[in-house]
């Protein structure tokens, strides 16, 4: 059996070959169906399957956990995960894709939500924050490097889908030789019980307390499917190759990863009520940029990257606000709408990207994108003007 030490870096492993996948299958898809002659609004109908698997799955997973432990589960989502890779190149039908994208969500979601319970559950409050630092910058490695793929499809469309399975079997095999753990009777544990009147209670109470923080997850959910999935779609009808398109997607990722912690820490002195509608109106007027020059592989990298690197925090500086705002016995249920709401805005994104390429096919794509981000930028001023204004009356 591996040591704690050894079971921490499979763990992570796992997590990076996860994003991998994600960050493959997205524009992977889009490019192929694209390719097919399958409608830009059905393209990105068609990415909205892994998302509706983890939501799906989300309230089936506390019991599970707690019955048969943390590796089970591991090895389980896993298995589901690298069968439905293996399976994609054997019949390429719409239908069946969505399936298997939508298993493949349940399966991935049941591992994430096993591996980070783990982590977090096993790991001191001292060292908990460069834990799940890890874990965040190791699954955006994997989601930066998994577009690269979609370069692999001129040499054969099913390579991405073989390379991405044998990678996931590998890991996989390495999880069984950690020792199995079951979740702490301390409260540690990620409890997602939706059905239980209780709870549901708690997820209104947490919106109507908190709805402004559920925004940034929501808008980056929006955000990334778009980049990923509606992106390629445009890019091909525009004149880019795939080869180029595969490289500029991970840019946005990249640069994430270089300011996560420095607008972190800004939104810790400053207020993160002040810096989430800085970063999305600064972040409206790139895309208006990348809109002037999306033919232009250049201009497009440089405009990711700049992206990459205000936007890419909305998610956890969405996490933070919602901690700011909700008494602690909500937060878990905070926790969750956070994960609930950046899926559904995944599921909105690609269907909301290919009407738009459908009745507009001559505006650029960035413009819904920047029509999103200078909603949200309104959203979060005017609440920010009310907590002034009711500040002052106080």
């Amino acid at each position: 059996m591996f040591t704690n030490q050894a079971r921490f870096w499979v763990l992570i492993s796992f997590i990076m070959v996860s994003g991998f996948v994600q960050g493959m299958l997205l524009p992977l898809l889009a490019i192929i169906l694209e390719q097919s002659g399958v409608s830009s609004s059905v393209n990105g109908l068609h990415a909205t399957g892994l998302y509706i698997g983890i939501l799906v799955a989300s309230p089936f997973m506390e019991k599970p956990l707690q019955k048969f432990g943390y590796k089970p589960l591991i090895l389980f989502g896993g298995a589901m995960v690298f069968s439905a890779l293996t399976l994609f190149p054997l019949w390429q039908n719409i239908w069946f894709w969505f399936v298997l994208r939508f298993i493949i969500g349940i399966g991935d979601h049941m591992l994430s939500f096993a591996t980070q319970t783990w982590l977090t559950s096993t790991t001191t409050q001292k060292n908990r924050g460069r834990t799940i630092a890890i874990y965040g910058l190791f699954f955006s490695l994997g989601f930066s490097i998994g577009p690269l793929m979609s370069q692999l499809v001129s040499i054969h469309e099913h390579i991405p889908f073989i390379t991405a399975a044998l990678l996931c079997f590998v890991v996989w095999l390495m999880v069984w030789f950690v020792r199995n753990d079951y979740v702490t009777e301390d409260g540690t544990s990620v409890t997602v019980q939706l059905a239980v009147t209780s709870t549901l209670g708690r997820f209104i109470k947490t919106t109507k307390i908190a709805w402004i923080a559920l925004l940034a997850p929501f808008t980056y959910g929006i955000l990334e499917a778009l980049l990923h999935s509606t992106f390629p779609i445009y890019g091909l009808r525009i004149g880019h190759g795939i080869e180029r398109i595969s490289l500029i997607i991970p840019t946005f990722s990249v640069a994430t990863l270089l300011t996560q912690v420095p607008l972190g820490a800004l939104s810790d002195r400053v207020g993160r009520d002040r810096v989430l509608p800085a970063v999305t109106g600064l972040g409206a007027i790139i895309f208006l940029l990348s809109a002037q020059f999306d033919g232009y592989f250049f201009g497009l990298t440089i405009t990711f990257a700049i992206a990459g690197m205000l936007l890419g925090s909305l998610f956890s500086m969405g996490v933070s606000y919602m901690a700011d705002l909700l008494p602690r016995a909500l937060l878990p249920a905070g926790n969750i709408m956070c994960g609930i709401t950046f899926s559904i805005g995944s599921m909105i994104g690609p269907y909301l990207g290919g009407l738009f390429i459908n009745y507009f096919p001559k505006l650029s794509f960035f413009y819904i994108i920047v029509v999103v981000l200078f909603i949200i930028t309104f959203l979060f001023a005017i609440k920010k003007q009310h907590a002034l204004i009711k500040e002052k009356n106080i």
